[in-house]
């Protein structure tokens, strides 16, 4: 894989006429009653709201009630609906086909309830058309997320989430919300790979994408729960740690062709920034800290080596010249950025106006101390530490300036 970053390239704004950006599959098991209202609803919001072409699929799981009729009525009456019969019962099983047969180039689903506000679904799919993510799911558990369900469904499913966490270091916020997107490429790669048929599905196919590198974007949503749910809660949870501990082993084993999948569809890694780009005051800051207590530490040796022989103010004089030397280097080649000869006898000049800034403030915090009292080792050295903080923001500033801002 290269080291150039390459992103995803943005779905055809404009395509052939009468094929679709987008393909929204709503599936569905005995939804006699709901389904009708729901894609209805849902044909209008995308008619009046979404700018580009789409489709509505009803993937319809082997239903024994009066779904199939309806959904075949809703094909005849709503132009871009379509149904998908299947034999068999499984949610991850009618998205697997209705996805894998679509011809449209970002595929999404959502629970016929409509649990989920429409208004979410132009923010979940934009990332996806331009090329910027590859998955994307919306999230109840954000803090701008606007939710409405019972305590218990709330304790489980942050329970679950955290489980994934835990088991299987998973870094997106939301497995279960019947609210996700994908694009059609990198579901072709994906779900031969995925093998549950059920409600573990969504979570298999998020923990593959994040471990082959893609990008999932999370939006929050507004949810209300749908108090007529049919979901068995006891089964579909012992479904779901059957799947952490199945999808973990494969994980441990190397079963799964994840180097495959991170070098055919892992986002490469940012170019190296132009030498004149500076690094970020957060990140000059913590490495700057790092360098400054590797020096203090070794400042604090050197004195106590030297203080026997010399004496404080010598031992002092010497600890802190040869750490200055040296904390310059590491500054300006570690922290700033800073490679190459090219002002560095500048910069060490402008260290050494820092060091003798530091020995005047701890050479005087000793002149002081010992001035007013005959100290132990202990309280010299935590009178020098605490000059030797204040000299190290002073150096801070100083070395920036120098070299923050360079040529």
């Amino acid at each position: 894989m290269t080291g150039t970053y390459a992103p995803r390239a943005a779905v055809q704004a404009r395509p052939a006429a009468g094929s679709a950006v987008l393909d929204v599959v709503v599936p569905v098991y005995n939804e006699e009653t709901d389904l009708g209202p729901c894609v209805r609803r849902l044909h209008a919001h995308l008619t009046a709201h979404f700018p580009y072409p789409f489709r509505i699929t009803v993937a319809d799981n082997a239903s024994v009630d009066g779904t199939p009729a309806v959904a075949r009525a809703l094909a005849d009456e709503l132009p871009g609906v379509g149904v998908l019969r299947l034999d068999e019962k499984g949610r991850g099983r009618a998205l697997r086909a209705a996805w894998s047969a679509s011809p449209a180039p970002v595929l999404a689903y959502m629970d016929v309830d409509l649990s989920t506000d429409l208004a979410a679904l132009l923010p979940l799919v934009a990332p996806l058309i331009s090329g910027h993510s590859d998955l994307a799911i919306g999230t109840r558990l954000a803090r701008t997320s606007r939710v409405v369900r019972g305590a218990k469904r709330e304790v489980i499913s942050r329970g679950y989430n955290l489980l994934l966490r835990g088991a299987l270091a998973a870094r997106f916020s939301d497995a279960q919300c019947g609210f996700k997107a994908i694009r059609a490429d990198v579901a072709a790669e994906l779900l031969p790979l995925v093998r549950d048929t059920g409600w573990f599905f969504d979570t298999e196919l998020l923990v593959l994408a994040q471990r082959a590198g893609l990008r999932i974007h999370e939006v929050p949503v507004d949810w209300v729960d749908d108090p007529d749910s049919r979901v068995d809660i006891v089964a579909t949870a012992l479904a779901d740690l059957r799947g952490i501990g199945r999808l973990g082993r494969a994980l441990v084993t190397g079963a799964l062709p994840l180097a495959q999948l991170r070098a055919q569809l892992g986002r490469g890694p940012l170019p190296a920034p132009p030498a004149q780009v500076p690094i970020g005051l957060p990140r000059q800051l913590a490495r700057f800290a790092a360098v400054g207590v590797a020096s203090t530490l070794a400042y604090l040796l050197l004195f106590l080596l030297a203080r026997g022989p010399l004496g404080a103010q010598p031992a002092n004089l010497l600890a802190l010249l040869l750490t200055a030397v040296a904390n310059t280097a590491a500054n300006r080649r570690l922290t700033f950025g800073v490679t190459g000869r090219r002002h560095a006898g500048r910069h060490h000049v402008q260290g050494l106006l820092a060091f003798a800034l530091g020995l005047a403030l701890t050479s005087g915090s000793l002149a002081a101390l010992h001035a007013t009292t005959t100290p132990n080792r202990a309280l010299e050295l935590t009178v020098l530490v605490t000059a030797n903080l204040a000299a190290t923001a002073l150096r801070f500033l100083l070395l920036r300036l120098a070299m923050h801002h360079r040529p």
